[in-house]
C-alpha cells in the first residue's frame, strides 16, 4: 500500500524540479491557505449536516423515519463534479433562476443585486460537503446504533432532557465515529480535483495538475503532492491526539431496550423538513436536471456501450471493495493483538494514500509496475517463452491497485473505530474458551465488526464508481469506465450527452446502499435484544 507513496517521495527528492522554485516564491502560500480553507469549511458543514441527520434517525420516532433512513444515503453515489455542474446552470448569471429573478424585478445586471457566486472557494466547499455528509451520517449513525441505551436512560433520571442526554452522553460516546469521518471528508476535499478546477479553485491539487499536465514537470508535481501528504499525516495525527486514551469499549448489551425519543407534531415538521431540504438539494435537483437531459437528449446519448461501461465500472468496484475490507480487516486485528509502534504505523502508513491525487497515484503506480512487466517480461524470455507483454501496467490490474491504495484509508478508520468499542474483556473471554488467531478474528471480532465493515464497504465500492483521475490514465487500451465516458462530455461543456451514462453512475451506487441501510437496520434491532457473552460462548462452541 505504501509503495505509490515511496514512488512519489522518492520522484520528489530524486529531482530539484524545474518550476517547483517559482511556484514556491509566488503562489504556493495561496495554494496552501485555499486548500486548508476548503478542508475545514467543508469538514465543519459536513459536521452540520450529518450530526443531526444521524441522531434524528438513530434515535428519534417521527413520520417519513423509514423513508429518511435509506434516502439520506442516496447522495453519497453522486459524483461531486455532476452536482457542480448542475448547479452551475441553475444558479449561474445565464441560468434560469438570476433569470426569473431578473424578470421578476426588473434588475439589468449584477450591480442591482447580490446572488450567492457557485464559482467561488464558498461554492465548491458546499457542493463537496453536499456529496460527502453520508460519510458522517452513516459512520456516526451507526456509533449512535451500537450504544448502550442504559446510560442515556441513567442520565434521564436524572433529570436530563433529550437534548442534553445528546450532548453530554450520546455526542461525546459517538466522538471517534465523528473524527474519523470528518477526517475522511477532509481527505476527500483536499484530494478533490474535478469540482475545485471547474471553479476554478486554487488548490494544491489543481497545482499538481497544471504543474505536471501544464508543464510537464513531474518532479514538481511530486514535490506539490509531498505537502499534501504530510498534510495528511498531521491531520491523522491531530486525530490520534484527541482521542488520547480515551476509550468507549462496550461491555456486554444485556437485554438492553432501543433508545427512541418520540417527537411532538412541532417537533416532526422541523426534522422532516430538515431532512427533506438536505435530500432535495443534495440528490433530487442534480437528479432532476440529469434525467431532463437525458430525455431530451436520449436519440444522441443512447448506446448499448453505456451498459457496458457500467459493468466494468461496477466489476473494479466490487473487487477494490473486497480487497480493502480483507486487507483492513487483516491490518486492525493485527494491531489488535499486538497494539505495538509498527503495527500503528503500518496502519498511518496503509492510510496515507487517501490525499494522493488521482493523477499522482497514476503515476505512483504506474512506475512500480512498469519496472515489474519489464522483469517479468526478461524472465520469460530469458526461460525460453515468448514475453507476455504488460500484464500489470496495461491491464486492469493497474486500476484496482490504484484505486486499493486510494481508498483502503476509508476501511482503516472505519474498522479502527469500530474495534475500539469492542472491549478487551470479550478477547479474554474467548481466550480462556481456547480460541486465538485466526477463530478469534472469525468467531469473535468479524461479528461484532460487521456493521461497521459493511458501510466501509459500501463507501468504496461508490468512491470507486466515481473515480476518476485514476481510471482516465490508466485504463487499458478497448477499455473505459462509466467516470471516463461521462467526464469526456462534461469537459467539453455537453453534459447533457452524457447524462445517461450519469444516472448509470448513480443508479450502480444506489443498490449497495439500499442493501446495506436494510442490514444495518436489521443488524441494530437484533443487537438490542443479544447478551455478547451468549454469542461468544456459542461463537466458539460452534454453533
Amino acid at each position: 500500500m505504501a509503495l505509490p507513496l515511496i514512488t512519489l517521495l522518492f520522484e520528489a527528492l530524486s529531482s530539484s524540479g524545474d518550476s517547483f522554485a517559482h511556484i514556491r516564491e509566488t503562489v504556493l502560500t495561496d495554494y496552501v491557505i485555499n486548500t486548508a480553507l476548503l478542508m475545514l469549511s467543508v469538514g465543519t458543514l459536513v459536521l452540520l449536516i450529518g450530526i443531526p441527520l444521524a441522531w434524528l434517525i438513530a434515535n428519534c420516532d417521527f413520520w417519513g423515519k423509514r423513508f429518511f433512513n435509506w434516502a439520506l444515503v442516496l447522495p453519497l453515489a453522486m459524483p461531486a463534479y455532476l452536482v457542480a455542474y448542475t448547479y452551475t446552470d441553475l444558479l449561474d448569471y445565464a441560468g434560469p433562476i438570476q433569470i426569473t429573478l431578473r424578470d421578476w424585478f426588473g434588475w439589468t445586471s449584477v450591480n442591482d443585486y447580490w446572488f450567492f457566486d457557485i464559482r467561488s472557494l464558498s461554492g465548491a466547499a458546499v457542493m463537496l460537503s453536499l456529496v460527502l455528509y453520508p460519510y458522517v451520517y452513516l459512520m456516526v449513525r451507526s456509533s449512535f446504533l451500537e450504544q448502550n441505551a442504559t446510560l442515556t436512560q441513567a442520565a434521564r433520571v436524572l433529570g436530563k432532557t433529550p437534548f442534553k442526554c445528546f450532548m453530554q452522553v450520546s455526542l461525546p460516546l459517538a466522538r471517534n465515529a465523528i473524527v474519523a469521518s470528518c477526517a475522511l471528508v477532509m481527505m476527500e476535499s483536499m484530494a478533490d480535483f474535478a469540482t475545485v478546477n471547474y471553479f476554478a479553485v486554487s488548490t494544491l491539487t489543481t497545482a499538481v495538475y497544471d504543474t505536471w499536465l501544464g508543464h510537464y514537470d513531474l518532479a514538481s508535481a511530486a514535490k506539490l503532492s509531498s505537502i499534501m501528504v504530510m498534510g495528511i499525516f498531521v491531520l491523522l495525527f491531530l486525530e490520534q491526539l484527541q482521542k488520547g486514551k480515551q476509550k468507549s469499549s462496550n461491555d456486554a448489551k444485556v437485554s438492553q431496550q432501543s433508545l427512541t425519543y418520540k417527537l411532538t407534531q412541532k417537533q416532526t415538521v422541523l426534522a422532516v423538513s430538515f431532512c427533506s431540504l438536505i435530500l432535495f438539494v443534495a440528490f433530487l435537483v442534480p437528479v432532476f436536471v440529469l434525467l431532463q437531459y437525458a430525455v431530451h437528449y436520449f436519440e444522441q446519448s443512447w448506446s448499448t456501450q453505456v451498459f457496458e461501461f457500467a459493468f466494468n465500472s461496477a466489476g473494479i468496484a466490487f473487487i477494490t471493495a473486497l480487497l480493502a475490507l480483507l486487507l483492513s480487516l487483516v491490518l486492525n486485528y493485527a494491531y489488535r493483538v499486538k497494539p505495538n509502534k509498527v503495527q500503528a504505523f503500518s496502519l498511518k502508513a496503509a492510510s496515507s494514500g487517501y490525499a494522493i491525487p488521482g493523477t499522482v497515484m497514476a503515476i505512483g503506480v504506474l512506475v512500480p509496475l512498469t519496472f515489474l512487466d519489464i522483469q517479468i517480461n526478461d524472465l520469460t524470455v530469458w526461460l525460453g517463452f515468448s514475453a507476455p507483454g504488460l500484464l500489470l501496467s496495461g491491464s486492469i490490474v493497474a486500476i484496482i491497485f490504484a484505486h486499493l491504495v486510494r481508498f483502503i484509508a476509508i476501511a482503516n478508520k472505519t474498522l479502527e473505530s469500530s474495534y475500539e468499542k469492542i472491549s478487551p474483556s470479550l478477547d479474554m473471554v474467548a481466550k480462556t474458551m481456547g480460541t486465538n488467531g485466526v477463530n478469534l478474528l472469525k468467531k469473535v471480532h468479524i461479528p461484532l465488526v460487521r456493521k461497521s465493515a459493511m458501510v466501509a464497504a459500501l463507501l468504496i465500492f461508490v468512491e470507486s464508481m466515481k473515480e476518476l483521475p485514476a481510471a482516465l490514465l490508466l485504463q487499458p487500451f478497448d477499455f473505459q469506465t462509466l467516470p471516463t465516458y461521462v467526464y469526456q462530455y462534461a469537459s467539453d461543456e455537453q453534459l447533457e450527452l452524457a447524462a445517461l451514462g450519469a444516472i448509470l453512475i448513480v443508479l450502480v451506487g444506489l443498490i449497495p446502499l439500499l442493501i446495506l441501510n436494510r442490514s444495518i437496520d436489521t443488524s441494530s434491532i437484533d443487537s438490542n435484544k443479544i447478551d455478547h457473552s451468549k454469542v461468544i460462548q456459542n461463537r466458539v462452541d460452534g454453533k
